[in-house]
């Protein structure tokens, strides 16, 4: 009787605990279900429309954050620099390239909660398509550290583990079935503070 009432409980124990442990690492991870990823970018395009997958629901719910529908536009996460080391506020980048098409963008660094990463006092926490210099083929050139860069300069400030997150409004990728063949800024390290 006690045997049978163990096997019982055990088989609950992991089962309940595996299936714990299995939701609680598919919020987890950055590349999970519906997402979609872009050089060093990762986006998830359903995630603010009726066709997002349960995980994807249960994590814009967890984490409290607005998500934005498919006429709205699309946000993009990069964790990792075009070598695939991750990204660290101690280093120096350099955001080059084209942005897709959209009415507008912006670009913030964030901490690991996804929260703003402010910069010295001063400075906007986040820069934006309308006050951007451009290169004559209309791509982007913008430094990204805590030491003041000439052009487009992103200020991050303090230290550990970083998130650049690039937010586009009203852009046709969001809509189109072929956003796998849009083409996204590279980030590439410049230096690290020693």
């Amino acid at each position: 009787m006690f045997k049978h009432s163990f096997l019982v409980a055990l088989t609950l124990a992991i089962a309940i605990g595996g299936g714990t442990a299995s939701v609680w690492y598919a919020l987890q991870i950055p590349d999970a279900i519906g997402a979609v990823s872009i050089g060093e970018w990762t986006a998830f395009p359903d995630i603010g429309t009726s066709d997002a997958d349960p995980y994807s629901k249960a994590k814009v719910s967890r984490e409290g954050v607005l998500a934005l529908g498919r006429a709205e536009g699309l946000s993009f996460i990069a964790q990792r620099d075009a070598s695939g080391a991750e990204l660290r506020r101690g280093c120096s980048y350099t955001i080059e390239g084209t942005v897709p098409p959209a009415r507008f963008w912006t670009l913030y660094a964030a901490d690991e909660t996804m929260s703003v990463i402010a910069g010295p006092e001063g400075r906007a926490p986040a820069l934006h398509s309308y006050e951007m210099l451009r290169q004559p083929d209309n791509s982007v050139s913008i430094s990204v550290g805590r030491h003041p860069a000439p052009g487009n300069w992103l200020a991050v400030s303090g230290g550990g583990k970083m998130f650049f997150v690039l937010t586009l409004y009203d852009t046709t990728i969001a809509s189109s079935t072929g956003i796998t063949n849009v083409e996204l800024p590279h980030i590439v390290k410049v230096a690290c503070d020693a």
